[in-house]
């Protein structure tokens, strides 16, 4: 039996539909998925093509006509330098368009109809995801966060610390602190505040220790317990952030 991947899968929606885009994404992030928005189909295939066993959901509904389309996906499916499952979305709910893609063309990850709202679609997306392995055995993925955009601060008995965010994941984050003060390992750090591209989150954070090779940079984790739900919301809605920067600047 094949064994989930160790760092999961990327997972790409292509054109996805606005309700997509603004709130399914955000969801599926805080779920520890990792998701990117690609908005060129051309430049779609050549990246997939970098990314072998990922997951690539495609909305059928834009840009393309149907033919197109499924010239498009058969191209991709028969391509053995592609190892790229695909799945589509649509809000067309005729049964022979969805049995072509389904039954004809075997697309691994499903015909999801959109028309059951948002909660419902993000359901079936979230268990498509699940049965393709995309979280892979690990816990949560890091972002690379772009220079300057994410910086925190805190007073301590040291006084004010200062830093900036190097990389960032749902459960913690590495940062590079100015005039790092000694602190005991699992030590908790209290009301830091976080400054991620302009919004602000408050959060308890749990001080693992340096990075091996920089003692500079700490690796802290948020305490669960405290997080509150905006703050949660925002860190998220960073990391969404940070994953897109990541493959909009890429070259392919």
């Amino acid at each position: 039996m094949e064994q989930p991947p160790i760092e999961g899968r990327k997972v790409f929606f292509l054109y996805p539909h606005s309700v997509i885009q603004d709130d399914l994404v955000d969801e599926l992030i805080m779920q520890g998925f990792e998701i990117y928005i690609l908005r060129d189909h051309k430049r779609a295939r050549k990246l997939i093509e970098r990314f072998p066993g990922s997951i690539m959901f495609i909305n059928i509904d834009e840009r393309l006509e149907e033919p197109e389309w499924e010239a498009y996906i058969q191209e991709i499916q028969d391509n053995p330098g592609i190892q790229t499952r695909l799945g589509i979305l649509s809000y067309n709910t005729d049964r022979d368009l969805m049995e072509k893609y389904l039954m004809e063309m075997m697309v691994p990850c499903g015909y999801i109809q959109l028309k059951q709202g948002v909660k419902e679609s993000t359901v079936i997306i979230r268990n498509a995801l699940l049965a393709n392995e995309a979280k892979g055995r690990r816990k949560s993925f890091r972002a690379v966060c772009e220079e300057g955009s994410g910086t925190l601060n805190f007073k301590g008995d040291f006084g004010l610390i200062t830093g900036k965010l190097l990389d960032i994941s749902a459960a913690g984050f590495a940062a590079q602190i100015d005039a790092p003060p000694q602190l005991d390992k699992n030590a908790v750090i209290r009301k830091v505040q976080l400054k991620l591209r302009g919004s602000l989150a408050m959060a308890d954070l749990i001080f693992l220790g340096p990075r091996y090779d920089r003692q500079d940079v700490w690796i802290l984790l948020f305490d669960p317990a405290s997080l509150a739900e905006n703050a949660k919301i925002t860190i998220n809605h960073y990391i969404k952030l940070c994953l897109q920067r990541l493959i909009d600047t890429m070259d392919v």
